[in-house]
């Protein structure tokens, strides 16, 4: 799916070929770039890029806190070198969604539209970098091999297509133990930064019950507070992988988005 690949200063991206981009797509954690390829293999025609966050994929890891403005400096670094005039359209899961919040948030000029798939909500006085740890689930899968780790999510997650398994697999044992070394800043509200967003922007999230992080009630909050277009969509019956859950529904969404932004 990706035919070309580099690097800008640690962090490892994909294009789809040799022209530029016209979405970038930004991943959550403990996932990669490459787990965006069974998308696109639906979104025939798209030049996309995709980045591997630091300390994810084949990306590398600065020796420096880690917060939300570096996920977002590390997009911008790698958008500006690659640039698009009027930007590109930025679509991000969970750690990826709220990291293009914050770049769409800062730099305008690279962000042309806005597509957010179940980011944290984030919390007023964050605070300062806390110490944080490998979390259990995380190192339970890292602990076994590829096929089990396959295994597992085929059984953990019966209604997610197959080809989603391999790459999300795959990228459990990228995910660099020095991550969590580091200290881990929480993000501000994202209220707060759709108040100050003006690119149309698509919240797309799943049932709280099932693991999504946003709520009915919180996406209302957003549509208030935000300062562009903004819709949000909720695809009844999927999770915190919204995509992975509910892929019709989630590339009905993504497509009409795409075309009236793109």
């Amino acid at each position: 799916m990706f035919g070309v690949q580099g690097r800008t200063a640690q962090l490892q991206w994909y294009r789809t070929d040799a022209e530029p981009a016209e979405v970038a797509f930004l991943h959550g954690f403990s996932d990669s770039a490459r787990c965006w390829e069974p998308l696109l293999a639906a979104l025939p025609g798209i030049r996309a890029l995709a980045i591997d966050a630091r300390g994810h994929g084949d990306s590398g890891l600065p020796e420096e806190p880690l917060g939300y403005d570096a996920l977002r400096d590390d997009a911008a670094v790698v958008l500006a070198e690659q640039p698009r005039d009027g930007g590109v359209v930025v679509v991000g899961h969970s750690m990826g969604a709220m990291s293009a919040a914050y770049l769409a948030a800062a730099r305008p000029d690279l962000v042309r539209a806005l597509v957010l798939e179940d980011p944290p909500p984030g919390q007023a006085n964050a605070g300062q970098g806390e110490p944080w740890s490998v979390p259990t689930w995380l190192a339970d899968l890292q602990a076994l091999e590829l096929p089990a780790r396959i295994a597992r999510g085929r059984t953990d997650e019966p209604g997610w297509p197959e080809d989603e398994l391999e790459p999300w697999a795959e990228s459990k044992a990228q995910v660099n133990p020095g991550l969590f070394e580091l200290t881990f800043q929480d993000p501000g509200p994202l209220t707060d930064l759709l108040a100050v967003t003006t690119c149309p922007v698509l919240l797309i999230h799943g049932d709280t019950e099932r693991g999504s992080l946003i709520s009915s009630e919180y996406a209302e909050r957003c549509a208030q507070a935000a300062a562009g277009e903004f819709r949000a969509a909720h695809l009844r019956g999927a999770g915190h992988s919204v995509r992975r859950d509910n892929r019709a529904q989630y590339l009905d969404e993504l497509k009409s988005f795409l075309v009236k932004n793109g």
